[in-house]
């Protein structure tokens, strides 16, 4: 991990030439190059339940928004969805949901086990802030990572976006410990622009990442949405305007940038609130700037629109093939290649092309 100190990243988050920040961007996808390779991973997701306990300030999928019609998919839906996954070629399923109470740990546990028995994939669960035992269950049914995003390392502001459920409720940054003790790969993240978020804190959550030893970052822009507290303007947390990090895409591209010179070989993907914000470029730009990791949607396209944690969100009327063929093109034009294993953190991984040419001069070694 390359040491830079927090007056170093607020430096490179508060930069805006152009030929500055060309020079952080190539620096940060040389470190990506060296460190995981030119392999794009691609994790397929599936919106498995847009029902949620949570009245968290900027989600659209919020227990208070009754506007959001809701749905919860059926075990045979997940299971055909990790299918195609398989015949698509990607190496992980990526089960995302509000933190839905009708979601049980069995429940969970018998569709890990089954994926984990009927296919290759590895399992990525996302599926909120849940007890020890549930994690400890999935991870023995053969969950391989957990997702569990801490959207600011800002303790005030954490709390002011994201009420707990009750006083005790889990903190996120020991949840991740614990994940990581479980033996998962642990991934976090934040939103990029929250209304009250300050350089000086999107510099924290880098250290954050950091000093947590994360296996997946997950960076993307804030995305106001009507139906929130935040989003309609009715929660304005308290900051000095010039200290207000901006929620556009230069801001997340500095972010991903940083991140990747600071941890080195985690999996960082190029979100899909990024193509939202940018729907030709966005994905591509997140790529050139030290991602990794890009996750084409499986959920049935019935479903996306329902899932709206932010509203207009990228590629929802895109059948899962026309997806696949679409990021694939984008990797192939930035002359990479996609990952065609389960992509566990620092994997280097050769094109295929090549791996025909080691084999041969393997064997005129041993003759």
């Amino acid at each position: 991990m390359t040491v830079l100190s927090k007056a170093d990243l607020l430096e490179g988050l508060r930069e805006s030439r152009p030929a500055r920040l060309q020079e952080l961007y190539e620096r940060a996808d040389s470190v990506r190059k060296e460190h995981v390779g030119d392999a794009v991973h691609l994790r397929g997701l599936i919106e498995i339940s847009s029902h949620c306990a949570r009245q968290c300030m900027y989600c659209g999928l919020r227990a208070a928004n009754r506007d959001l019609e809701r749905y919860r998919m059926t075990r045979e839906e997940i299971l055909n969805c990790a299918l195609q996954a398989e015949r698509l070629g990607y190496g992980t399923v990526v089960m995302q949901a509000g933190e839905d109470d009708r979601l049980t740990a069995e429940w969970i546990e018998e569709i890990v086990w089954w994926i984990k028995r009927e296919t290759s994939l590895a399992v990525t669960l996302s599926l909120g802030e849940r007890r020890q035992e549930e994690l400890q269950l999935w991870r023995t049914a053969g969950a391989d990572r957990y997702l569990l995003r801490f959207e600011t390392s800002d303790k005030k502001l954490f709390r002011a976006i994201h009420p707990s459920r009750s006083p005790a409720g889990p903190d996120r940054i020991a949840l991740l410990r614990t994940l990581k003790t479980l033996g998962y790969e642990a991934g976090g993240g934040v939103m990029v622009g929250i209304p009250g978020q300050s350089f000086a804190s999107l510099a924290d959550d880098i250290l954050t990442f950091r000093a947590l030893d994360l296996d997946m970052i997950g960076i993307g822009p804030y995305i106001g949405h009507a139906s929130t507290p935040l989003g309609s303007g009715a929660l304005r947390p308290p900051i000095d305007p010039s200290e207000q990090a901006p929620s556009n895409e230069e801001m997340v591209y500095k972010m991903l940038a940083l991140t990747r010179i600071v941890c080195p070989n985690a999996n960082i993907p190029s979100t899909t609130a990024l193509a939202t914000i940018n729907k030709v470029h966005g994905r591509k730009l997140g790529l050139k700037a030290g991602a990794n990791v890009v996750m084409p949607n499986l959920t049935p396209v019935k479903y996306r629109r329902l899932y709206q944690i932010y509203p207009a969100k990228a590629c929802i009327d895109e059948s899962a093939t026309d997806c696949n063929q679409c990021l694939r093109g984008q990797i192939h034009s930035l002359g990479r290649f996609a990952g065609r294993g389960t992509g566990a953190r620092g994997t280097l991984e050769m094109p295929a092309s090549i791996v025909p040419d080691l084999s041969s001069a393997l064997v005129q070694l041993q003759a």
